[in-house]
């Protein structure tokens, strides 16, 4: 119950008593039975309605039930009355008027009405307080908060999941024979490079060489050969 919610019925109830021509006195007690809001109307006079309204409040707020409802069957048991105005030091009463206060199912307090002029102006002025917190209640419900999900520590976001580069891993992983493979075939092509390729660069300079002197041995003719081998000028 809230100083809000206790002012809202209050106007309520005031404007029918006004309606009614009936000044009242006006309280409202929260679920504990503790004075939220009290008020009135006919002051300075109706000082006794004060006390009155207050344990109709907290009557209807201890039975959960309307102060005629508990005058009705309380009325059979013998000092009933009495014995509970003792206990509660006179914030216990059997008199129409007074009505617990319900928000969303739950009792949230209770209102207690004297001072009516009329009979059972005090429960009509107590109703229409509680009609006008019936018209504000879809306002006044707690809206449900979302609850936070749980995530493991560590874990990643599913919004972030699609933000993280993908690692590319292969199919399965090698062997220990081919590992030892490739390792063979890198140590023969380091040998090959150190010992085989100079080797064979060297060869294929020599034959450039050679074919470079053969090239300048110009060919001869068959009669020069002839000359020659004979002895004879060339």
């Amino acid at each position: 119950m809230t100083v809000e919610i206790a002012r809202r019925i209050a106007e309520a109830c005031k404007q029918r008593a006004r309606e009614l021509r009936s000044p009242v006195s006006i309280a409202i007690v929260d679920a504990g039975g503790h004075l939220v809001l009290f008020e009135r109307m006919m002051a300075p006079y109706g000082w006794a309605t004060a006390n009155i309204s207050i344990a109709k409040a907290t009557t209807a707020v201890m039975f959960n039930q309307p102060t005629d409802a508990v005058a009705q069957w309380g009325a059979a048991i013998p000092g009933f009355a009495s014995s509970l105005a003792a206990m509660t030091q006179g914030r216990f009463i059997m008199a129409a008027g007074g009505w617990p206060i319900r928000l969303g199912g739950a009792t949230i307090g209770g209102i207690g009405i004297s001072g009516g002029n009329a009979p059972g102006r005090d429960d009509e002025i107590a109703r229409a307080g509680l009609a006008a917190l019936e018209a504000l209640a879809p306002a006044l419900a707690p809206q449900p908060q979302p609850q936070p999900q749980f995530q493991p520590a560590g874990a990643v976001p599913p919004a972030q999941l699609f933000l993280q580069p993908s690692l590319a891993y292969p199919a399965s992983a090698p062997s220990s024979a081919s590992a030892l493979q490739e390792l063979a075939g890198a140590a023969n092509a380091a040998d090959y490079a150190l010992h085989e390729q100079p080797a064979v660069q060297q060869a294929a300079s020599e034959n450039e060489m050679g074919g470079q002197r053969s090239e300048q041995i110009p060919q001869s003719d068959d009669a020069t050969l002839r000359k020659h081998l004979a002895g004879g000028p060339s």
